[in-house]
């Protein structure tokens, strides 16, 4: 199932997209996607409706350096474990939606990721038992004021800028997150190619680690770490996040 959240001609909902391209329909669930979602009897063509963020997290949990690749390129060696890092749910925009460049900052790097969506309450998972506790998968881009990260020696002001977490188009139900391609184009030029096999602590580990430390709630959202590539925005551009069996997430670049 593909869960979207829209806009539509009367507010906001809920979706299962059905379809694919000018045939593809969008059917209104019934409050929350949660568990066995239920139906209103309402629908309409995706076309018509607004795409938005696919959910609206509590929090945003985040891995750095989880590709060795992308580690390398940032300097040093990928960690022993996993790095866990938080975005406030201010920075959250859905597909289309402009990334907003910041004046103080003169770098600002895209960095595309497969995103898990958290489907229930949980705590103190085990990796083998993970799946039972996702929603599922969308996809994200982990805008970064790249300067600002290396000034301040932590990361929260320069992952932390509103429109920094572009999130979408919806949530995958049914994926196996193991071999995924993953690739992230800025004007249609690949800047980042790589699969999801090559993560260092996959989406089970990760969900055992911060479940540690953390409760995670329904609609929390897990960044997996980017994979190497990463490079600098620039306003009037499009950057585009592919992840096989999801979609494509694109937004626009923009002065705030």
């Amino acid at each position: 199932m593909r869960i979207a959240r829209v806009a539509h001609p009367s507010g906001v909902a809920f979706v299962e997209v059905g379809g694919d391209g000018p045939d593809a329909v969008a059917r209104e669930i019934a409050e929350h996607p949660f568990g066995t979602p239920t139906f209103t009897g309402r629908t309409w063509p995706l076309a018509d409706v607004r795409l938005l963020a696919p959910i609206l997290p509590t929090k945003i949990v985040c891995i750095g350096k989880n590709y060795a690749d992308h580690a390398r390129e940032m300097g040093g060696e990928a960690p022993a474990n996993p790095v866990i890092f938080m975005k406030p749910n201010t920075s959250v925009v859905g597909p289309g939606a402009a990334i907003k460049l910041p004046a103080d900052s003169e770098r600002v790097d895209f960095e595309g990721e497969l995103a898990v969506v958290i489907g229930q309450p949980c705590k103190n998972v085990r990796a083998a038992r993970a799946a039972d506790v996702v929603l599922g998968y969308t996809i994200a881009n982990d805008v970064t004021a790249r300067d600002q990260q290396q000034a301040d020696g932590q990361w929260t002001r320069a992952k932390g800028h509103d429109t920094f977490c572009p999130l979408g188009p919806w949530i995958e139900t049914v994926l196996d997150p193991s071999d995924l391609t993953i690739q992230t184009t800025v004007d249609g030029e690949v800047k980042q190619d790589s699969t999801t096999a090559f993560l260092l602590h996959d989406v089970g580990e990760l969900i055992e680690w911060v479940s540690r430390v953390m409760t995670l709630l329904p609609g929390d959202v897990l960044l997996t770490g980017t994979p190497a590539g990463v490079g600098p925005l620039a306003a009037g551009q499009s950057v585009s996040v592919t992840v096989e069996g999801v979609g494509t997430l694109t937004n626009t670049v923009a002065t705030a």
